[in-house]
């Protein structure tokens, strides 16, 4: 079977609307997450990002990358905006309690990123991304 330039431009005029919608959801909910994070965290990113603190970097960083994962997942695998709204929402408490019982298990993690630790940062950062890769095969199914 032929595919006709037409019958392209006709796939992309119907899919299009639905990834932006789907794409958009995602990235609301990814900001959203970014903001609950950095509200439920012992430190100020920004602030300590501004000040030059690379550990402060690496944590933000891999908090977003964690909370993006599995995100990506549920938007790969979910054909309905509610769908990617729902598990999108699921990812991002796991992944924000994650961070809670990481938090909790490194004694003195404010103290060391607020220093510059770039160690205590990689260890919150490759937990963070460890559970999302996790959460993200797991919402994959």
């Amino acid at each position: 079977m032929q595919v006709t330039f037409d019958q392209i431009l006709a796939t992309l005029g119907s899919g299009v609307p639905v990834l932006l919608a789907q794409l958009g959801a995602t990235i609301i909910l990814l900001g959203i997450g970014v903001l609950v994070y950095q509200a439920i965290t012992p430190f100020h990113e920004k602030r300590l990002i501004a000040q030059g603190n690379v550990a402060a970097g690496i944590v933000l960083s891999g908090s977003v990358l964690a909370l993006a994962i599995p995100l990506a997942a549920t938007l790969a695998t979910s054909s309905l905006l509610v769908d990617i709204i729902v598990w999108g929402v699921v990812a991002l408490v796991i992944q924000l309690l994650t961070f809670v019982v990481v938090a909790l298990m490194f004694r003195g993690l404010k103290a060391g990123v607020e220093a510059g630790n770039v160690a205590a940062a990689l260890g919150l950062a490759s937990a963070q991304v460890a559970v999302a890769l996790l959460n993200a095969g797991a919402m994959a199914g």
